[in-house]
Parts: structure tokens; C-alpha cells; sequence
């Protein structure tokens, strides 16, 4: 298994990394590599890369796939030998023969013969580093991903990189190595492989989908203990964050991509908060600050998107006048600074440090299936009367006591979106349910009041502002009343925290 950070190299920053590697024995070597993949792409919709590598004088045969966390790749290398002028080897599946990764590659081939898909031309410098009491490998990759897509013109990708691979010893080394290569030289983790970047080229994708929440995965024999549940939910978080902040950082400014990295942050900041008193001392508190930082950043871009693109047309139906709204005195630096910040990118390692490693926490604190379990159901369970309550008195509910109410919704479902698969899914997926609708009237109800705000301070400029403001203002009463019968439906919804799930035929 293979355990590596990747990281983009900003081009002013080339210089200095490169004479950076170079403080120490490098070894420079030039590899050719060849992609292969079936007519109907089975290879790339299953995950995995088949490669035919020349690295120097030799030619490696390479099967790739996704493992269980960010830093985590199945991986198996068969050496074919010195090359022989202008003979390029076919590619063969059976040399992975049995092998896990090899497995999953004859399961997704099906039979179906492989074609070249696209080819990188990378120069690479590498230099092992002692770090915590690990070996690791640095490799600056500088050269080109290139497909031909079936045109005669060809497509290509630039790739300046820095890999860091764990050879030997704990993570924390790795983790620890990493930080300090990203804060010293501006990097930014990435999580476009260069295979990636082929397909990518061979759609002709500039953007792509935003990453949405998937559950976490636990161990289906046994029931969890603290320290697992805590890991296995912070990769979820981890896994809608990560591609989301690569492809901004990267310089995408896809709105959808901000929300759903804003999504991403806000059940990390749940887990990190409902979850750490399962081990209590595998969290660190240094990791909220930055975290809460990213959050304002990037919803300072979406308070005003949301004015322009979806309560700007709703007022004009309603008759208002044309409106201008000022120019920010300080405008919102763009989405991709603030996920390259070094504090959000230094979180970012540290976090996916956290679900590589062993346990970290096997302290006396760190609670057992059992207490986990305990405690999840106490945390439900008061996330839950707390936001009936609210719902029963919203509508007298102080402004402030409203937008908490929303933020205790969120954690309540994201909570319950965690740990749904420790109960009965069935009844989790009915109560989770409920809670929908009332999330989207508390949201509809708080980016009202958002844009009732920028408004009022348009009206210095633009008195007609003042219609936005009471047309605002009108609507408030009836969103109160909406977001109070919604928050009513989730007391008469199936608590799923009381029924636990079975494991291996008993509780």
C-alpha cells in the first residue's frame, strides 16, 4: 500500500523547491510513461490505471488503484527489464496476477482488449529525507500529461509536482515533513493524479462536477470503537473537502465547488465538535481556527452571489426598481487564496495525517464500542430537544437565537448523516428525512435576512434599495411561521438512535 502527499508547485515557487530537492544526493531520472484502458473506459470508471512506465533504461508495468483514504493507493509494480531499441511491451494483466489490486484489474478488464489512451513525459528529481523517525522520498515531477482524444491534435497538461512517499516509519513523520515542505514553499495539496489529468484531457474537461457527502464506511464485522468512528468520519469530511479545495486552489471559481467545499468544512467542524470526546485527545484545537477561517472566506463570495444570481430576479418580479449595490470597501479575496492559505493547507495535512495513521488515541479516555455508541445516542438525543424546542418558539425567537437554531440543525443531520450506518439505516433514513424540509426553510429564512442586510446598505447610494428592505422585511413573519411547522415535523419523526445495528447476528 502506498502512502504519499501530492502537492502543485506554484510556478514562482519552482525555483526554490527545486534547489531545495536538491540539497542532498538526487537522482534524476526520465520517465516515459504509456496509459491503457478499454474502448468503454471500464478501467477509468472502476478507479484503477494500468501503466507501461520506461524509467531510465528499464520498463515497469504498473496497476493503480483508489485504496481507503486520501493518502492511501493499492499498487503493484512488475519489472519488465531492460528496453530494447524501439520495442515498446504490450501491456498484460496476469502480471498482477494474484494480487489484490491485480484482481480487481482482471474483475474490470472483463476480457476486453486495452488501448493506449494518453502518455506523460516526466523529468524526475528525487532525494530520500530522514523526518520523525521516517524515510521519505521527495520526487519533483516537471514534464507534460498528453492525449490524443482520437484527433490528430494532440492535448496536453503541464505537471509541475512534488510527491512525498512514505518508504518507512510512522506517519506522523510523513505528515510532519509535509507540513513543512507546503508552509516553506506555498504548495497546496492536490488530488488530480496525472492519470487523472489524462482523462480529463481525453474529455476535454476544463471543469469538473463538485464532490458531494458520501457516509463514512466502518467495519461491517464488529462495531467500531471511539478512536475508528472518529477516523472514518473525519475521511468522509475529508473526502468531499479534498477534491473540491484541489480544484479551487487550482484556480477554479465554480460556485457549486465553494458550496460544497463549504458543506465539507461544516461537517468536519460537526465531527470535530460531537465526536471528540470519543478519544478526547486525538483531536487538536489548533485545527478549528483555520478551518473557521476558509468558512468566512469563501461564504463572503456567496452572501453577494446569492443577492445577483437568485434574490436580484425574485425583486424584480415583484416590481422593484433596478438596484446597484455598492462596491465592497474590502473585496473578498478570490476562493482559490483562501483554500491556499498556508494555516487551511497545514489543517489540511494534519487531518488526512490523522485517518492514515494507526489508532492515536488508546488512552484509558478513548471510549469502547459500547460507550461510543452510549454517547452518540446522548449527543443525538440533545441535538434533538434542543431543536424542537426551537421550533415550538421560533417565531419569538431573538434574530441571533434563529441563526442558531439553524446551525444546530445542520450538526443535528449531519450527525445523524454520520452515524446512521451504527443504527437501523432504515429508520436513520426516515428521520433524516424530516429534516430536510426544515433545513431548506431555516436557509431560505437566514439568506433572506442576509440580503435584506446588503441591501439596507445600498440604501446610501440608491434609495430605491429601500424596496428591497421592506419587501424583505414583509416576508419575514410568513418565513418564521414556515421554518416553525417544518421544525415541528421532526418531533413526531422515528428516533433511529433507539434501535442499534446488528453486527454478526447479535447486538
Amino acid at each position: 500500500m502506498e502512502i504519499e502527499f501530492k502537492f502543485c508547485i506554484p510556478p514562482a515557487r519552482l525555483a526554490a523547491v527545486e534547489a531545495a530537492v536538491r540539497r542532498g544526493a538526487v537522482v534524476r531520472t526520465r520517465l516515459q510513461a504509456r496509459y491503457f484502458d478499454t474502448a468503454d473506459r471500464a478501467l477509468a470508471s472502476s478507479g484503477i490505471v494500468l501503466r507501461l512506465r520506461k524509467e531510465g533504461r528499464r520498463w515497469v508495468q504498473t496497476v493503480k488503484a483508489a485504496g481507503d483514504g486520501p493518502l492511501h493507493r493499492e499498487e503493484h509494480n512488475v519489472d519488465l527489464g531492460v528496453a530494447r531499441a524501439g520495442v515498446v511491451p504490450a501491456p498484460d494483466a496476469q502480471r498482477h496476477h494474484g494480487t489484490p489490486v491485480g484482481e480487481r484489474l482482471v474483475q474490470a478488464l472483463a476480457g476486453a482488449p486495452l488501448a493506449e489512451t494518453y502518455a506523460t513525459d516526466i523529468w524526475r528529481l528525487t532525494r530520500d529525507v530522514r523526518a520523525g523517525g521516517s524515510t521519505v522520498e521527495l520526487a519533483l515531477d516537471l514534464g507534460k500529461v498528453v492525449a490524443h482524444a482520437g484527433t490528430s491534435e494532440a492535448r496536453e497538461s503541464p505537471v509541475c509536482e512534488l510527491e512525498l512517499e512514505l518508504k518507512r516509519g510512522p506517519v506522523a513523520g510523513l505528515v510532519a515533513l509535509a507540513q513543512r515542505w507546503a508552509q516553506q514553499h506555498g504548495l497546496w495539496f492536490s488530488t488530480v493524479s496525472k492519470a487523472e489529468r489524462g482523462e480529463r484531457l481525453l474529455a476535454g474537461l476544463d471543469v469538473v462536477p463538485a464532490v458531494k457527502a458520501l457516509p463514512p464506511r466502518f467495519p461491517q464485522d464488529v462495531p467500531p470503537d471511539g478512536p475508528a468512528v472518529q477516523r472514518a468520519v473525519v475521511a468522509s469530511c475529508l473526502a468531499q473537502m479534498l477534491p473540491n479545495a484541489s480544484e479551487i486552489a487550482a484556480g477554479s471559481e465554480d460556485e457549486e465547488q465553494v458550496h460544497q467545499l463549504r458543506i465539507g468544512i461544516r461537517r468536519l467542524r460537526t465531527a470535530l465538535r460531537e465526536l471528540s470526546e470519543l478519544a478526547p485527545s486525538a483531536f487538536d484545537a489548533a485545527w478549528e481556527p483555520p478551518l473557521v477561517d476558509a468558512f468566512r472566506a469563501l461564504g463572503a463570495l456567496r452572501d453577494r452571489v446569492q443577492v445577483v444570481q437568485r434574490m436580484a430576479p425574485q425583486l424584480r418580479e415583484a416590481g422593484a426598481p433596478a438596484i446597484a449595490l455598492p462596491a465592497e470597501n474590502a473585496p473578498a479575496p478570490p476562493a482559490g487564496a483562501a483554500v491556499r492559505a498556508p494555516a487551511f493547507q497545514a489543517v489540511l495535512v494534519a487531518l488526512i495525517g490523522f485517518t492514515a495513521g494507526e489508532a492515536q488515541d488508546v488512552s484509558e479516555s478513548s471510549l469502547n464500542s459500547k460507550a461510543t455508541l452510549r454517547l452518540l445516542r446522548k449527543h443525538l438525543q440533545q441535538l434533538h430537544a434542543k431543536t424542537v424546542r426551537d421550533g415550538k418558539r421560533f417565531e419569538t425567537l431573538a434574530a441571533e437565537s434563529q441563526h442558531r437554531a439553524r446551525k444546530r440543525l445542520k450538526r443535528l443531520r449531519y450527525l445523524g448523516e454520520f452515524v446512521a450506518p451504527l443504527f437501523a439505516e432504515a429508520g436513520a433514513k426516515r428521520y433524516l428525512a424530516r429534516l430536510g424540509p426544515a433545513q431548506d426553510a431555516l436557509g431560505e429564512f437566514n439568506d433572506e435576512a442576509v440580503a435584506s442586510a446588503l441591501y439596507r446598505q445600498a440604501v446610501e447610494h440608491d434609495p430605491g434599495a429601500w424596496f428591497a428592505v421592506g419587501w424583505f422585511s414583509a416576508r419575514r413573519p410568513a418565513g418564521a411561521r414556515a421554518c416553525r411547522k417544518a421544525l415541528g415535523e421532526i418531533a413526531a419523526g422515528p428516533r433511529f438512535w433507539k434501535r442499534r445495528k446488528r453486527h454478526g447476528g447479535g447486538d
